[in-house]
């Protein structure tokens, strides 16, 4: 029997690509088929972790880096375009090298919109139809679904309803029959378990803003009374963890110990992007957001949410240990819909 081969690829742009994609690489084996991983980074370097008997292949980097200054992301991420492109090209001609390589029958790709092949079924993950950018919400919305129109199929996580996690961004006006609601996905699961932490914080993001809110959240929080765990979302060889006043820190958790960690929690501090929120949901998580400085998807989501008296927010430069009293206005993540029916969905590869 031929090996059933899907080529997974998430973007590496923080960890919540990748960590997305987990549950469907689980997915993938449960169902007989044998996933190839795909990445550059930390992205890849995570996967590799997490799944070490899987064959697993370098892509080539966008080299995303956020400005110091967020206000200066949209023009950063306009100068990079060209970069952005090159890359796009290459990791195209990358994914057909991998097809003949690998006898391929299907590419999941999440937002790496150069991961597919006209001669396979290709499928691009992204919650995003519509992508915020401000003035040129539209112009960056547009170069978006031109991208996505050219695979078979565009797997939106979320549910097509107001009552979704990611709002306006994974709805759109048109019907379409490419674009297929998923629902939520998280590799997390939510169960009871005594409170150990106050707060737990979760790093990701592209630098220097991950580092940036490390040194801040370290700074701010190292004197309160409270039992704190510090994940600062650094993918190295080695995991390792240290002790600093009331606050435990590690390098980065993977799997269980993530898990395990967020449900012990009473608290998590976080960026607001979808992923994180994904994975809040699923465990029904109090939750304050920092969204990253300059882009307007966190923003709009941590506006969102706080809006729905879900969690409340706080831009960066004004964080203050006294915004986290606002908590308690705030229920938290309720109860969304997490049913994913992959099985009808990973149908596509096998010509049904």
């Amino acid at each position: 029997m031929d090996k059933r081969r899907i080529l997974v690829a998430p973007l590496n742009w923080g960890l919540g690509h990748a960590t997305r994609c987990i549950p469907i690489i689980e997915k993938l084996l449960e169902e007989g088929f044998e996933p190839i991983i795909a990445s550059d980074g930390a992205a890849l370097s995570l996967l590799r972790k997490e799944f070490p008997d899987l064959i697993s292949e370098e892509l080539p980097s966008y080299n995303i880096r956020y400005p110091e200054a967020g206000e200066s992301f949209r023009l950063k991420l306009i100068a990079s375009l060209p970069r952005i492109r090159k890359a796009i090209l290459e990791e195209n001609v990358r994914t057909k090298q991998l097809v003949k390589k690998y006898s391929l029958k299907g590419v999941i790709s999440d937002n790496r919109l150069g991961v597919r092949c006209k001669s396979i079924p290709s499928v691009v993950i992204t919650h995003q139809l519509n992508v915020l950018t401000g003035k040129t919400t539209f112009f960056s919305s547009l170069i978006h679904k031109h991208f996505i129109k050219k695979f078979d199929q565009c797997w939106v996580p979320d549910v097509r309803s107001k009552k979704n996690l990611s709002g306006t961004l994974g709805l759109t006006n048109k019907q379409s029959c490419q674009v297929k609601y998923i629902g939520p996905i998280s590799r997390l699961k939510f169960f009871k378990t005594e409170k150990r932490y106050d707060y737990l914080v979760l790093l990701s993001g592209p630098e220097p803003q991950r580092e940036i809110l490390e040194n801040l959240l370290l700074e701010k929080l190292q004197n309160l009374e409270k039992n704190i765990l510090f994940v600062r979302g650094i993918m190295e060889k080695n995991q390792t963890s240290q002790k600093k006043g009331n606050i435990k820190v590690y390098n980065f958790l993977l799997g269980n110990q993530l898990e395990n960690a967020i449900n012990a929690s009473e608290v998590v501090i976080a960026r607001s992007g979808y992923s994180t929120i994904m994975d809040l949901a699923k465990l029904y998580k109090r939750a304050f957001f920092i969204p990253t400085p300059g882009q307007y998807e966190q923003l709009y989501l941590a506006k969102r949410f706080e809006k729905l008296k879900f969690a409340p927010f706080s831009l960066q430069d004004n964080f203050e240990v006294e915004k986290l009293e606002e908590l308690k206005n705030y229920k938290g993540f309720s109860e969304f819909n997490f049913d994913n029916n992959f099985k009808d969905h990973l149908a596509l590869f096998e010509g049904k």
